[in-house]
């Protein structure tokens, strides 16, 4: 009987290799177990991670650390916003102007019988731009001299006044002198014109919407264009496009007229369109623009304070019976001095004439158009 030491013995040795096999093989595959146990562990924790970040993210906690994605924001342009600007001048807008270089107070033909001519084909000279159907009113202010310069409106029924005009004399425009002459409608020569009558805009006492005009530019020749003017806005509700500008001479304190513009809006001029000059003359008066001073037959009194300056000759509004001659060159005895130095002709009784000097003075008498034949040209004083 052997021991199991002893040699030749293999059955022990058989079964300790058994047992070992078996014991890797189990401890192998416990250790696999672990290995993915602890894997999924692992990955379930993971998630579970990023489950509660993504909870967290979106708690309302202030004591929770949260993670913040900025909002999108917008490029910043470095082209301003346009701004919208007030339209009255106060507010700084660049009133359209009159006319602009388009205009020639010299090609205005002289003053015949009609207190107004047409002027640019009674065509306004405002560009497709300025028409606007929103309501506006400016007034340009006065210049060196103290005379208005432009007064522009869009008008529409509420700007027109529901109250009625008040007191104005405290207003004493360039020119201004209180005279009072027979035949003349009130008697008095000058009114305080407004440029934007009152009717239109409900603009009273503003110095930068009077100046002085004859009774006859303001009734025969203003007032007719304003009524139309009133009474179209009222009817339709529609606006009109208006502009008012007095019209100097140099340095003269009156003004030669005024040209009004004028154009409907929302129909594009098919209601209301018109371009004229309204001359501020007095028939039969005698006028000095340098200064506002006049004088004629039926003189009643006056409180005038200025003085004619020298070298200023004085403007005579032709009478009625001038006109007749002016209207039929050929008639006979129509007599008129001639300047042959500066080839102007004049009425006798023009200021102008009587600073012809007598070696250049001589009498004409006959027709206006033989004259101009001659290369002779009419006094812009007198209007022959």
């Amino acid at each position: 009987m052997k021991e199991w030491g002893e040699k030749g013995g293999s059955r022990p040795s058989v079964f300790l290799s058994l047992l070992l096999t078996v014991f890797l093989s189990v401890g192998l595959a416990g250790c696999t177990e672990a290995v993915s146990t602890s894997v999924a562990s692992s990955t379930a924790s993971s998630s579970s991670a990023e489950t509660a970040v993504s909870y967290d993210e979106n708690k309302n906690d202030d004591n929770t650390a949260q993670e913040v994605t900025p909002e999108p924001t917008q490029a910043v342009s470095d082209t301003p916003e346009p701004v919208q600007t007030s339209s009255s001048d106060e507010a700084g807008t660049t009133l359209t102007g009159a006319a602009s270089a388009a205009f020639d107070l010299s090609a205005v033909p002289a003053y015949s019988g009609s207190p107004y001519a047409e002027i640019n084909g009674n065509v306004p000279y405002f560009s497709g731009d300025d028409l606007t159907n929103v309501s506006y009113e400016q007034y340009g202010d006065l210049d060196s001299l103290g005379r208005c310069t432009v007064a522009e409106a869009s008008i529409g029924q509420d700007l027109m006044p529901t109250e009625e005009r008040g007191e104005i004399g405290e207003v004493r425009p360039t020119g201004w002198h209180t005279v009072k002459y027979d035949g003349i409608d009130g008697n008095y020569l000058y009114n305080r014109c407004h440029l934007i009558g009152y009717q239109l805009t409900g603009e009273n006492a503003n110095e930068k919407n009077l100046i002085t005009g004859t009774r006859y530019m303001n009734v025969e020749g203003m007032e007719p264009f304003e009524n139309m003017t009133a009474d179209y806005i009222r009817e339709t509700g529609n606006h009109v496009l208006y502009r008012v500008t007095p019209e100097f001479e140099g340095n003269d304190l009156l003004a030669d007229g005024v040209l009004m513009e004028a154009e409907s809006v929302e129909d594009n001029g098919s209601g209301i369109q018109f371009c004229v000059f309204c001359y501020n003359v007095q028939p039969g008066i005698t006028i000095d623009y340098a200064t506002g001073d006049s004088s004629g037959p039926a003189f009643t009194g006056s409180d005038q304070s200025g003085q004619a300056s020298d070298g200023q000759a004085s403007k005579a509004t032709p009478t009625p019976e001038q006109l007749v001659q002016q209207a039929d060159p050929s008639a006979a005895g129509t007599t008129y001095v001639l300047n042959t130095n500066t080839k102007k002709f004049h009425y006798p009784d023009c200021p102008s004439a009587a600073k012809i000097k007598d070696s250049n003075r001589e009498e004409y008498t006959g027709s206006r158009d033989d004259l101009i034949n001659q290369g002779y040209e009419p006094c812009k004083n007198c209007n022959p």
